[in-house]
């Protein structure tokens, strides 16, 4: 069956248009990071020892049976990891733009699966488009249960990144599968490697803001640099949320991924007649595995959890994107077909 070339324009004209929306949404949830006035709550301690003193020489005749007054709900403190920003105007509208992006997002990959009467993920474009479109949704799904709106400006600004040099450098009209595609493995692995794929966009995310919260302890030694540091460090929660977050993301998206490697070694048997060939796709799969498996080993090791297991994931997003994208440009082998 031909592709339809007026749902393919579509797709096209939807998926420029999220990529816009995208881009709004990452300048505004920037202004926000930068720019909104935090509020540093004071720790317990001293607030109870203000509390006593304010109550010195109030009232000098004794009281016998002291009634405890709660705390006015207007004066309760807020959750110190609720995130950056609250739900404030612009916060909102920064949220909003990032939820049209996504449902625009969501039309253009139907209509390009449409158009092509198969799943949109045969391609590297396709990939591409389909994997930041789980990155955004994952970082959602963090908004709504996390309050991790601090996220919004570092997913947003990469999801941008490779939106554009996927319309750009990368885009690959419509076109009907070849041969050896033609099974439903391609929704189960391809699917399996792109929800894996948004995870470990977010972990990587997340581990990187935590070694730059990190920072802040290093930086003691330098006034000017600790100034910098520590201005910008504040508007993020806390190392161990930080650190908390990302291995959760990550203990998420690493099943994910061994399960893509296993579909994709049952896919090979069917279509090649073997489950493993090493071919540099499937090499550098495994490595991606073997690294982000050190990375969960590391993190409950005595000696390298931390900021060392923090390096070795991000070690292992950089095998990830190589695998995805570099060997599809300088590599060769029987899925070359994902960057045609």
């Amino acid at each position: 069956m031909p592709p339809d070339s007026a749902l393919a324009t579509l797709s096209d004209s939807l998926t420029n248009a999220s990529t816009a929306l995208y881009t709004f949404a990452a300048v505004a949830f920037a202004a926000v990071f930068a720019y909104r006035r935090t509020t540093v709550a004071a720790p317990a301690a001293v607030q109870v020892r203000e509390r006593v003193l304010a109550g010195v020489g109030a009232r000098e005749e004794p009281v016998a049976d002291p009634v405890p007054v709660p705390a006015p709900v207007a004066a309760a403190e807020p959750e110190p990891e609720a995130g950056v920003f609250t739900a404030d105007r612009f916060g909102r509208f920064a949220v909003g733009l990032t939820v049209l992006g996504w449902a625009v997002q969501l039309a253009a990959l139907v209509t390009r699966g449409l158009a092509a009467d198969r799943v949109p993920w045969a391609n590297m474009y396709e990939f591409i488009c389909a994997a930041t479109f789980t990155a955004v949704t994952a970082m959602l799904v963090l908004f709504s249960r996390k309050r991790t709106y601090y996220l919004g400006a570092f997913v947003m600004f990469p999801v941008v990144v490779a939106l554009g040099l996927a319309t750009t450098i990368l885009y690959i009209p419509v076109s009907p599968l070849q041969p050896s595609l033609h099974s439903y493995w391609l929704a189960i692995h391809v699917l399996a490697a792109v929800i894996s794929c948004g995870g470990f966009t977010v972990t990587t995310a997340l581990t990187a803001l935590y070694l730059y919260r990190g920072r802040v302890a290093s930086a003691d030694d330098d006034p000017a640099d600790r100034s910098t540091v520590a201005a910008i460090a504040s508007r993020l929660p806390g190392a161990a949320t930080l650190e908390r977050l990302a291995r959760q993301t990550l203990m998420f998206a690493f099943p994910i991924w061994t399960f893509a490697i296993i579909a994709g070694a049952i896919w090979a048997d069917n279509a090649w007649g073997r489950y493993w060939g090493w071919d540099p796709k499937e090499t550098w799969a495994f490595i991606t595995w073997i690294v982000y498996a050190a990375c969960l080993h590391a993190q409950t090791t005595r000696g390298w959890s931390g900021r060392k297991a923090a390096v070795i994931a991000l070690l292992g997003y950089g095998c990830l994107l190589y695998n995805l994208i570099g060997v599809n440009i300088w590599g060769s082998g029987l899925h070359s077909y994902a960057g045609e």
